[in-house]
């Protein structure tokens, strides 16, 4: 009979939700990319990469075997070790957040009496930490502008920073609603007390405002049209990757695209009711669908997007992010107070 408590069973079941968590998303952006590719070529009346396996089904796998056997290069007056620890840095920042994101409910294994919480790491202040880690991410942007001394590399690591301090701010100050709404950092918390109205009683109900302000703040923290200004190939050729080929261009462009999938599970989990939906507390393994449902319509919406909207100028994303996103975030913040006041007073929820 297996003891669940046991300290090692512990450590071995943590260790499992983590490989199972981190495979799961890789592979799930393994397939966006594709889906891109696909969503892109049929906006634009093409066919898209069909080739590989059925419908293109293997392509992922045929790209990484491409940037695994492409020539490693590495420019001579570049500073090596920062140039080959930046993509590192990119892509560990990235993938840090997905710990302590709750997947579905907590689900009880038949015929026994243990029951676990699909998160491989719960704890309080989980929303500060997924802040904390996305923010390091941009230093692997810009040390890679800066270490492969290339004017263009480096003009688009300055825009970079430039772009993450205009849209962090607004960012963060789009969830302080969420925060005063439901008390608590604790996701697992934050998504429970979205389980009123059968599973429908959503944030984005009672902060649309601060919704709109996180979407359009998450889409430019993660380089994606219209504010993909860091790399910029009409302008910049490629931007801070412009000097990394193979694996290290694998790990950027992985990078992005993990960024893209958190963002997406962040949106969910706070406005979206994470895993809550009719039916839940009936069927737990129903949130699961509902959660993974809910962010590949995020990263349907970023496709989408992408192949609608042109590039801003660079004057018009900074006015843009300082002139309108963050005084509507701080108004956000004080109707949120003022509304969270009255319902203390007057009891409406």
């Amino acid at each position: 009979m297996i003891n669940w408590d046991n300290p090692l069973v512990q450590a071995g079941l943590t260790m499992a939700g983590i490989f199972v968590a981190f495979n799961v998303v890789l592979m799930i952006v393994a397939y966006t990319v594709l889906a891109e590719r696909r969503v892109l070529a049929f906006i634009q009346g093409r066919v898209g990469p069909n080739r590989v396996g059925f419908g293109g089904m293997l392509q992922p796998f045929a790209d990484l075997l491409k940037f695994i056997f492409k020539e490693e290069i590495i420019p001579d007056k570049s500073t090596k070790f920062i140039y080959l620890l930046a993509p590192i840095i990119a892509i560990t920042a990235a993938l840090m957040t997905i710990i302590v994101y709750p997947f579905g409910p907590k689900i009880t294994i038949p015929f026994t009496n243990w029951s676990f919480e699909l998160v491989v790491a719960r704890f309080d202040v989980a929303l500060l930490y997924v802040l904390a880690v996305t923010s390091v991410g941009v230093y692997g942007i810009m040390l890679a502008g800066w270490s492969s001394n290339n004017k263009y590399s480096l003009m688009g690591g300055l825009r970079s920073s430039a772009q993450l301090i205009s849209y962090e701010l607004s960012l963060g100050l789009s969830l302080i609603g969420v925060v005063l709404i439901n008390s608590t950092l604790d996701l697992y918390n934050i998504v429970e007390q979205q389980g009123g109205w059968f599973g429908l009683q959503w944030n984005i109900f009672f902060q649309p405002l601060g919704f709109l302000i996180y979407l359009i703040s998450a889409i430019a923290e993660t380089n994606r049209v219209p504010f993909d200004l860091p790399e910029a190939e009409t302008e910049l050729v490629a931007g801070f990757h412009t000097e990394y080929s193979a694996l290290k261009f694998a790990l950027f462009f992985m990078a992005e695209y993990v960024n893209m999938f958190t963002v997406s599970m962040l949106a969910a989990t706070l406005f979206l009711g994470g895993w809550q939906g009719p039916g839940v507390g009936i069927l737990p393994i129903l949130g699961v669908f509902y959660f993974l449902g809910k962010v590949l319509f995020f990263l349907f919406l970023y496709i989408w997007l992408r192949g609608t909207l042109p590039r801003f100028r660079f004057d018009q994303l900074m006015n843009f992010g300082w002139k309108y996103l963050l005084p509507l975030a701080l108004l956000n913040i004080i109707l949120t107070a003022t509304f969270v006041l009255l319902n203390d007073w007057l009891n409406w929820f």
